[in-house]
Parts: C-alpha cells; structure tokens; sequence
C-alpha cells in the first residue's frame, strides 16, 4: 500500500513538472516576438544619455573646422540699396522685419535719394491725381512717381495702373508716345486684355507696324488665346484681322479704321 502511494506521488510530481516546462517553452516566443530593442527607442535613448554623461568642459570645448576661402561679390549701389536689411526693434523687446514703408523711410532718411520726398507728396492722392489727368499731366505724374517710389512698391504699382486706365479711358495714348512709360502703358493693356482702344489710335495715326507689334505681343502675352493659335504665320494688316474676328471686343471699331486706313493707301496710290 505505501509503494503504491509513492508509485502515484511520483507520476504526480511528474507530470507537473512537464506542465511547467511546458508553459515556460510555449511562453518564451511571445516575450521575444517584438524583437530586440532599437537603438532609436525611447527607453534606449534614456540609458544611453545617462550613460553618456555632460562635462560642459567637452561639450564647449574648441573645434577644429575646414578653412573656406572667402567669397566676394561686386555690387552696384542699386542691388546694395535693394538688399540692405533692415530691423525695428519694438517697444516690448520683439526684434521683426522692417515693413516696406518703414523700409523706404529709413533709407531715405540715412541714405536721402535726390528728389525723394521722406513723406508722400498729395499729388500721389487719388483725388489730387484726377486734377493732373483733366490736365493731361499723365507723363509729368509718372516721372515724379518714377522718383519717389521703387518699381517694386505696391504706390508705383498704384499710380502706374489708374494713370494707364486713365488714357485708355479718355483715348489719350498719344501723351505717353515716345516716351519712356509707353511701353509700360503697352504691356499694361496687353495684360489686361484692353488693347482696342490702343490699337484704334494707331491706325488712325498711320502706325500700322506699331499696331501689328502690338497684336505681336498680346499673343505673346497669352499664347492659349484662341487668336495666338489661328495666328500662325499671318503678319501685317492680316494679324489684325484675325485679332478683330476671334477677341476684339471693339471689332466694327477697329474694322472701320482698318478700312479708312486701306482706303488712304488706295487713294494716295492712284493719285
């Protein structure tokens, strides 16, 4: 009877030693499933800081670095004036960009530009404009503007674009004729889609090559346009033609001038 009991406490002990071992076998992939740590991982990076240590002798201590050859660049006074940089230091310590009105008046102030005034003049108000434009004072107007602002500042955007909407308004294109802001007013219309009224003139005026130059570089200016497109190869009086056909927007305008100027042509022909 107690052999027999032994006999049973050892197949007992037995198996709960398989099942342990068993156990530890199958739990063992799951611990490892993840794989080892990264050296990336947060937990890593921890140990390996306080590892590492910070000797602040070390850490500034000097460095040696490649010598680079200096460069050197020429500038014109124009591009010096146009990169300078300038700051505004605020009242509450913020240390910003200077605005591009603050800009223009601290290198007017420190570097004054003859002609330059350090305030706008009231004949750049809109108001005051108007009284210039009855006067066909358009030219006068822009070479002031020409002086006071920089091409890039949003005042001589602004009086370039009511001046050029003026003459083209009041059909007053021959002001601005040989002269420097033509081309300006050209490529103003052109943009715009508004060169009816500027190619009328010219015709009138018998500057048909000017009128043909100006179709030119409307399709330049939008080479999509259905008129770019039918263009190809034309030149001379048939330019414009396809030009009145397919955007004009003033065609029988501009029809009627075309005739009136062949008409001139044939007459001084035949006499």
């Amino acid at each position: 009877m107690a052999a027999r009991m032994g006999c049973l406490l050892r197949q007992r002990l037995w198996k709960e030693t398989l099942t342990v071992r068993r156990s530890l076998r199958v739990g063992a992939p799951c611990a490892s499933a993840a794989g080892p740590p990264h050296f990336t991982d947060p937990e890593v990076q921890s140990l390996l800081k306080k590892m590492t240590g910070l000797n602040l002798e070390k850490v500034f201590q000097p460095v040696k670095q490649q010598l680079k050859p200096p460069t050197y660049k020429l500038l014109t006074e124009e591009q010096y004036q146009q990169e300078r940089f300038i700051v505004v230091r605020e009242p509450n310590g913020v240390l910003r960009k200077a605005t591009w009105e603050e800009r223009d008046r601290m290198i007017q102030v420190y570097f004054p530009r003859e002609g330059r005034k350090l305030a706008t003049p009231l004949v750049f108000q809109p108001e005051n404009m108007q009284v210039l434009f009855k006067e066909d004072r358009h030219e006068e107007l822009l070479n002031r503007c020409l002086v006071q602002f920089d091409p890039d500042s949003a005042e001589y955007i602004r009086v370039h674009h009511q001046t050029y909407e003026d003459v083209d308004l009041h059909g007053k294109y021959d002001l601005l004729r040989s002269t420097r802001h033509c081309g300006g007013m050209a490529w103003y219309l052109c943009c715009r889609k508004k060169i009816d009224g500027f190619l009328i003139d010219m015709i009138q005026r018998d500057l048909l090559d000017d009128a043909v130059s100006l179709v030119r570089l409307y399709h330049m200016l939008h080479p999509d346009s259905v008129c770019a497109r039918e263009s190809q190869g034309a030149d001379g009086v048939e330019l414009i033609k396809i030009y009145v056909k397919m955007e004009a927007q003033k065609p029988g305008y501009i029809e009627l001038a075309l005739q009136a100027y062949q008409e001139s042509l044939s007459g001084a022909a035949s006499s």
